[in-house]
């Protein structure tokens, strides 16, 4: 190739480049972009998760003795019931939310009481963490993390004026987060006590706490973190098998994990096909569930597990774009909290499956196979829709131009513009 056609295809890489460039900075200036993005990010990773939870359950389901669908409908039902509360989170007004948050907070904290009692609460996975009614489970711990967070975010936004000092940033939010705890413990749940740890630390973040507070606090929940995790002969072992796994037993504490990283080896670029992985055959326990990541690693190889990790990346972006486009203090709290803890909590759960931080238990938001977990994001996407569809311009494009069919078809009503005195959180962008 000559050097003039080699500067040419230059060029016209770069004028293209430019051009796609400019066109996605437009597209980001629209007013209802981030309505788009959060629907779509909801979308893809519900239907995604719907097809991994089938393809990595149908093995073990089949060899349990039953349908191979068995799991893959159960997890259908629960997304259905979700779409009810997406909805719910979609429509119901945001002062209404905040004006219900206590009363959630109250019905969720008296769950975690009920849980504990035998006869109501079911021990499962060494923890009496569910209530079931028949073939139906529920965890109540999971609907407590988004009322505290609900809650917590009323709280923080009418002390906002007086954040700074330590006395009101950590009364009443974190004693009320110390009662949570005290109940998730008496399960014992570690996993769910680290989720609602983060959530917590990312509201009293996001509403303004001292940062020396937050380092104590994340300091003494580390700690605490630890001290459990230890007096439990199985989290003990699944650490020690984390910190040193060429002397763990590949057969006892460290065969998950172990099998996990077998089937993410075994992927490659592409992956084996879509179901047609081998680890989900009794080989890797958990394979639907807490451990589906291992699963997409080996049948779509890398491109899936990048295209996981770029959707939550893109979920971390949309959330903190929306909660630093609206007016609104709580909302702006809740929703950089929940996107925060959705994130996390989908770094924690890639973490401990590729190896890199010990088994917790924490499932992969919106793809793991679980009814309760499915249910509550779900909710939690509807209220992320919902503040995408109160930022200003977005108010003001909806109430000029109109909404869609799809939304005159669910009655959605029209944005309100919010209207109040708070002061806005020193973090938001300006």
């Amino acid at each position: 190739m000559s050097a003039r056609p080699a500067r040419g295809f230059a060029a016209a890489l770069v004028t293209g480049t430019g051009r796609t460039v400019g066109r996605v900075r437009r597209w980001l200036r629209r007013p209802l972009t981030s309505l788009h993005l959060v629907l779509a990010v909801f979308g893809l990773l519900t239907l995604f998760g719907l097809v991994m939870v089938l393809s990595a359950s149908s093995a073990g389901s089949l060899s349990a003795g039953g349908s191979s669908y068995s799991v893959f409908t159960r997890q259908l039902m629960f997304c259905a019931v979700g779409l009810v509360l997406f909805y719910v989170g979609v429509r119901v007004p945001p002062r209404r939310l905040r004006a219900l948050s206590p009363a959630l907070l109250i019905v969720g904290l008296a769950a975690l009481v009920a849980v504990l009692v035998p006869g109501i609460g079911e021990i499962r996975g060494g923890a009496r963490s569910w209530f079931a009614f028949g073939p139906v489970s529920l965890q109540p711990s999971e609907a407590v993390k988004v009322a505290l967070t609900l809650w917590g975010a009323h709280v923080l936004v009418a002390r906002r004026a007086v954040m700074h000092r330590w006395k009101h940033a950590l009364n009443p939010v974190v004693p009320v987060t110390l009662v949570v705890f005290t109940l998730l413990v008496l399960q014992p749940d570690l996993g769910m006590t680290v989720s609602i740890g983060i959530a917590v630390l990312a509201l009293l973040y996001f509403g303004g706490a001292p940062l020396k507070l937050l380092a104590l606090i994340a300091g003494g929940g580390l700690i605490g973190a630890v001290v459990l995790g230890l007096t439990a002969g199985y989290r003990a072992s699944r650490i020690t098998a984390f910190l040193s796994p060429s002397t763990a037993d590949p057969l006892g504490p460290a065969y998950q994990a172990t099998q996990a990283l077998y089937g993410l080896a075994g992927g490659g670029l592409f992956g084996v096909g879509l179901g047609q992985g081998r680890a989900k055959w009794d080989y890797l326990p958990n394979a639907h569930n807490d451990f589906i990541f291992a699963i997409i690693g080996e049948e779509l190889g890398l491109v899936g597990a990048f295209s996981v990790l770029a959707l939550f990346g893109t979920l971390a972006y949309t959330g903190m774009r929306i909660a630093a486009r609206n007016t609104d203090p709580w909302l702006r709290i809740v929703v950089a909290t929940s996107t925060a803890g959705l994130v996390v909590q989908a770094a924690i759960n890639i973490g401990y499956v590729v190896g890199l931080l010990p088994v917790t238990g924490l499932q992969l938001p919106l793809i793991s196979s679980g009814g309760t977990s499915l249910v509550v994001t779900m909710f939690l996407f509807g209220v992320l829709t919902n503040a995408a569809r109160h930022e200003p311009e977005a108010v003001a494009a909806l109430r000029k131009d109109g909404q869609g069919r799809l939304a005159r078809m669910l009655g959605l009503p029209l944005p309100q513009p919010y209207r109040a005195s708070e002061p806005a959180p020193r973090w938001t962008a300006r």
